[in-house]
């Protein structure tokens, strides 16, 4: 079987919006034509969708940077530049993808076919026909595209397995998904042989199927992030219906009844509310001597809880679990994933500031500075070369509410502003 990837670390970059430009019509019997340059198109989107045929995070390994398509640039006659390209990445069912600064879940697909945009390209930048006014008939300025999101983000796996093997290494969890499925894990003898899940698709003898995995193995103090930890516990998270195999023939010298709470405890301690799954227990190796006695003590301390007898090796008492687990999955429903939060803890929400677009800090008498997101963004100071230029720059300013934030900061007549590295002098009107 492929091999399992649990979670993989990516570069994001959206597409470009494309510059507008300046154009002026140029026709025979028409005078004056007047500004005819288009728009720059949008960049293209980074889009993730489920894709039901994928099982692993694999192909992400081999793919850490994911860049959509730019815009076109605009062009004349007020025609408008080709939209970017989306970037479709295809990933299994059950995958989230999570900002990798703030943690933000951008996507969690859980359905065939879905898709979420991660990234959004940048918009493009408007032609100079848009600038025509009565007081400048021939604008020499159009505006740059805006650039697409770009950041790194931590796509991860949690499978989507309807039904969750779990207990202690050794117990015979791989032997027995290899015995009901068509997934071939490899089995070792010696402890915590499934280093990640294994899936498999299971048929039942009446023709119903589901997802079956056989989760790692875990160990006391494993929901504290002991041994493996979080990072297999994550797993179950999504199965609706736990097969808990108990080593009855006490092969490897543990106590079965032992074994069971110590996995149960595991399971009630962990925050998704595991233990309000349904839950089959399948007596194992029962071919062994002990076997016999220790299912004796076990049915005298859990009267309650049913419990099926197999033997995985060979293929004993296998399709009885199936069926009741098909019967299970048909009547319980699908647990949300809360993150932690359930429904009773209640929600706390935190106030976060948004951060500003920009701030106008003074450095010394007469020398402020103007920094910030937007700032970045939005002023190239580096293509200031006409008089037409450092019209749009002031006006932009103007609009974007720098000149009044600078007034409010002290600026006054004469003083001077540096903006990107560059500094200027500010003049009042």
């Amino acid at each position: 079987m492929a091999m399992f990837v649990d979670q993989v670390k990516i570069h994001v970059q959206a597409g470009h919006g494309g510059n507008g430009i300046v154009s002026f019509r140029h026709e025979k019997y028409v005078a004056y034509g007047g500004p005819f340059g288009g728009d720059g198109g949008k960049g293209g989107d980074v889009i993730f969708e489920a894709d039901p045929g994928m099982v692993t995070l694999l192909d992400l390994r081999y793919h850490r940077k994911i860049k959509a398509i730019p815009g076109e640039n605009g062009k004349t006659k007020k025609m408008h530049g080709a939209n970017g390209e989306d970037r479709i990445v295809k990933v299994p069912l059950g995958t989230i993808v999570k900002r990798a600064d703030t943690g933000q879940i951008v996507a969690d697909l859980t359905e065939a076919g879905q898709q979420q945009i991660v990234a959004h390209g940048g918009i493009g930048g408007r032609g100079n026909y848009h600038f025509k006014s009565s007081r400048n008939t021939a604008p020499k300025y159009a505006e740059d595209g805006k650039p697409g999101d770009e950041f790194d983000c931590v796509v991860e796996l949690r499978v989507l397995a309807d039904v969750g093997l779990v207990g202690f290494p050794s117990v015979g969890k791989s032997t027995f998904l290899d015995a009901v499925s068509r997934a071939h894990p490899e089995i070792g003898d010696y402890h915590f042989t499934t280093r990640t899940p294994n899936v498999g698709v299971v048929q039942t003898g009446d023709g119903r199927s589901f997802i079956l995995a056989d989760l790692p193995g875990l160990i006391e103090g494993a929901s504290q992030g002991k041994g493996l930890g979080h990072e297999f516990l994550r797993h179950i998270e999504r199965c609706r219906v736990i097969l808990h195999v108990l080593d009855m023939g006490s092969e490897e010298g543990r106590d079965p009844l032992k074994d069971y709470e110590i996995i149960n405890e595991e399971l009630g301690s962990y925050q998704m509310r595991l233990l309000e799954r349904p839950q089959i227990v399948v007596a194992n190796k029962m071919d062994l001597d002990p076997a016999k006695e220790n299912l004796a003590r076990f049915k005298k301390a859990y009267p309650d809880v049913p419990v099926f007898e197999t033997m995985t090796i060979i293929h004993e008492g296998l399709d009885p679990v199936l069926r009741k687990a098909a019967d299970l999955l048909a009547t319980t429903p699908i647990f949300p994933i809360t993150d932690g939060l359930s429904e009773d803890t209640g929600v706390t929400y935190k106030f976060e500031e948004k951060p500003k677009d920009f701030e106008v800090v003074q450095l010394e008498p007469g020398l402020f500075e103007v920094k910030g997101p937007k700032i970045e963004r939005n002023f190239d100071i580096t293509k200031l070369n006409t008089e037409e230029d450092y019209y749009n720059f002031a006006n932009r300013m103007r609009y974007m509410g720098i000149d009044e934030a600078l007034r409010n900061a002290g600026c006054q007549d004469g003083d001077t502003v540096r903006m990107q590295g560059f500094e200027f002098d500010f003049i009042e009107n």
